[in-house]
């Protein structure tokens, strides 16, 4: 459930919809494994669809159209799996109107089939070279003949909003006589506006009495807008994709579709939303498409804040710079240091590594980091940590309880990479070994075993700074303690050599953990910094 004081949207929304009645909930029909994987230079392995096909399942959509299951072998292969995976999802095959199509979705045991065939005359005349007549004539037989054996079927005129509106119209009419369960339109090419899909819906449903969807993609960026356009006007499902991934410019965004409805309709789905934070990175990282830092309600940058102006107001109500709460969608609220940042973000963003500076420290660091941003220098955490220890009056490389003394690592073919390490410790020697899935984690965990169990890694950032296979790294470690929840620390190191860099910045990031826990524990003796 969310509670009214996670979403913040202006009142004019609801006003707006005095001649609509959207439905009060709308189901999600997910295409992420078949557009979605349709997004160039994406091909996902079985086990990668079965991974994205669970976080689809717990994330509650209503369907998961698993994939094309004429298009290869390891497509069918890949579908039939999930059929089998016991989700609680209705999982679903696209099929053309072509008999081969539907004996191949019906032998991966699927219960529910997604069959399309053009209806465009400008599909009709340059691919099909079809009548109207034999699309009629396709489209009963097809309908039929999957209905024979039981399943449910959601029928789509592909091009439809390109369709000459009686055409389709009539189409609708017959398939709805052939027994579809569902019937989808397709703006194939994303070439509507939200008020001309507004209309079409409302056109269509003078005579569709089975409900409708609507697939939308984002050619003119408006892929989400005419979703919500066709629910309003009264569409049932929507058809979506985790990130907006999807052919060309991509499909509708599940997150964006999913939170608008809610936010500004009081629309539901059966989705969680506190979960869209882990499926887009999951969708990510397995498809190998980066999401987009300014992308709505996932993007790194959705919650981040710099102006000062809107920190210092985030600070005492999130309501002022934020529509929703981050925690709506599982994301956390950020403060980036720029040249727009403020004292309060400064403050706040070294509270989080356990500074505590006083006023003047505090406009100074402010002061240069404005002056960096501005000469063109990109200003991380570990940058203002570094001015921080400046401010303070510290050398933090003079004051190294932990030192590396040796490590090595042991990785190959078929070989469990593993690591051993030698660390002093307030001068006290402690070598430690651990395994881990690569190198680089092998010898994180090693390093971190040897200082202190209660050591956890939170964050792990690797940047080529130059090309080729020589390229210098940049590696940013973030820890933290498991028995301090507040307690942080940050590293960075550059250098050619991945796991060398890796290492380094675990060594500086653990340093300095190690000074803010002893400042920790000298002030809850009751003694100063």
């Amino acid at each position: 459930m969310v509670a009214a004081q996670e979403v913040f949207v202006s009142e004019l929304n609801k006003l707006a919809l005095k001649e609509f009645t959207p439905p009060p909930q709308v189901r999600m029909f997910d295409t992420t494994l078949r557009d979605g994987e349709q997004t160039p230079n994406v091909a996902l392995s079985v086990l990668d669809k079965l991974r994205i096909a669970r976080a689809l399942d717990e994330l509650g959509v209503d369907a998961i159209e698993a994939g094309f299951p004429i298009n290869s072998e390891g497509e069918r292969e890949a579908v039939k799996r999930i059929a089998h995976e016991g989700l609680q999802a209705d999982i679903v095959g696209l099929a053309r109107a072509d008999k081969r199509d539907i004996d191949a979705c019906l032998g991966c045991d699927l219960g529910s089939l997604h069959i399309f065939l053009a209806t465009s005359d400008i599909h009709l005349t340059h691919k099909l070279k079809l009548t109207r007549e034999q699309v009629v004539e396709k489209a009963i037989w097809a309908i039929g003949y999957a209905k024979s054996h039981g399943v449910t079927v959601e029928w789509s005129c592909e091009d439809a909003t390109r369709t000459e509106v009686d055409f389709l119209k009539r189409m609708h009419t017959v398939v709805q006589e052939a027994k579809a369960d569902r019937i989808n339109v397709p703006d194939t090419v994303g070439c509507m506006t939200p008020q001309a899909m507004s209309y079409l819906i409302r056109e269509l449903r003078t005579v569709t009495k089975v409900p409708i969807s609507v697939h939308c993609h984002n050619d003119f960026g408006l892929a989400v807008a005419n979703t919500l356009a066709g629910i309003v006007a009264g569409a049932e499902q929507a058809h979506v994709t985790i990130n907006g991934l999807g052919e060309r410019a991509g499909n509708a965004a599940l997150e964006e579709v999913a939170l608008s409805l809610l936010a500004f309709y009081g629309v539901r789905t059966k989705v969680n939303t506190r979960k869209f934070a882990h499926t887009s990175k999951l969708v990510s990282k397995l498809t190998g498409v980066v999401v987009q830092p300014n992308k709505a309600i996932v993007g790194d940058n959705a919650f981040a804040h710099e102006s000062g102006i809107h920190v210092h107001g985030v600070l005492r109500e999130g309501s002022t710079y934020e529509p929703l709460t981050p925690e709506l969608v599982g994301k956390e609220r950020s403060f980036v240091v720029g040249k727009h940042t403020g004292a309060h973000s400064v403050e706040n963003k070294l509270a989080e590594y356990g500074f505590e500076l006083k006023s003047e420290q505090i406009h100074d660091i402010t002061a240069r980091v404005k002056h960096l941003a501005e000469s063109g220098k990109r200003v991380d955490d570990a940058e203002l940590i570094a001015l921080a220890y400046d401010a303070e009056g510290r050398d933090p490389k003079a004051e190294q309880p932990i030192k590396l003394e040796e490590f090595t690592v042991f990785t190959g073919l078929n070989f469990t990479p593993t690591a051993t390490v030698s660390l002093l410790v307030d001068g006290e020697r402690r070598r430690h070994s651990e395994s881990g899935v690569g190198p680089i984690d092998a010898a994180l965990k090693a390093i971190r075993s040897a200082v202190s169990k209660t050591i956890v890694l939170r964050e792990f950032k690797l940047d080529a700074i130059t090309g080729g296979s020589d390229a210098l790294c940049e590696v940013q470690v973030k820890l933290g303690d498991s028995e301090e929840e507040r307690l942080l620390s940050l590293g960075k190191a550059v250098g050619p050599d991945i796991v060398t860099t890796s290492v380094d910045a675990t060594v500086e990031a653990l340093n300095r953990l190690y000074w803010r826990r002893l400042i920790q524990q000298r002030r809850a003796n009751g003694g100063g910094p």
